[in-house]
């Protein structure tokens, strides 16, 4: 399997290949069709694993590869519901100050929360993508 684009941009996964033209599925709807050999090209450097993982939202890949466990899921839920919420205040949950630091810094990588101010302190708040994505989990 590999990934093919056709004409228009869109991206397909390859399933089967014959004199004249292709059998392809659309990874959002899972739709099968064939489609003429010359009207596809190979998308150099793409996985079919990541054109597959295309179905889920943005939003929502992002927390599925950002969100390490059940307590990283929790503080980004906390701070979706609380939030903004200030560095002491989430120092009260059950993470010592390491681990709550770089699971921050993780989230702020991957653009789940964004840096503020609360009460003249560094705090924390999350980013329309988080908000997003934790949406669709609900």
């Amino acid at each position: 399997m590999r990934t093919v684009e056709d004409d228009a941009g869109d991206r397909y996964i390859l399933l089967k290949e014959s004199g004249e033209s292709s059998l392809v599925r659309d990874p959002e709807s899972g739709e099968r069709r064939h489609i003429a050999n010359e009207a596809l090209e190979p998308v150099a450097g793409e996985s079919p694993l990541s054109t597959a993982a295309g179905a889920v939202p943005a939003s929502v890949r992002t927390l599925l590869t950002a969100v390490p466990d059940e307590r990283a899921l929790g503080l980004l839920l906390e701070l979706e519901e609380r939030g903004p919420l200030g560095v002491r205040a989430l120092l009260e949950y059950d993470l010592c100050e390491s681990d709550l630091h770089g699971l921050l810094a993780e989230f702020r990588a991957a653009g789940l929360v964004t840096e503020t101010e609360v009460a003249g302190e560094r705090g924390y708040e999350t980013t329309e993508r988080a908000s997003e994505g934790l949406a669709r989990l609900r």
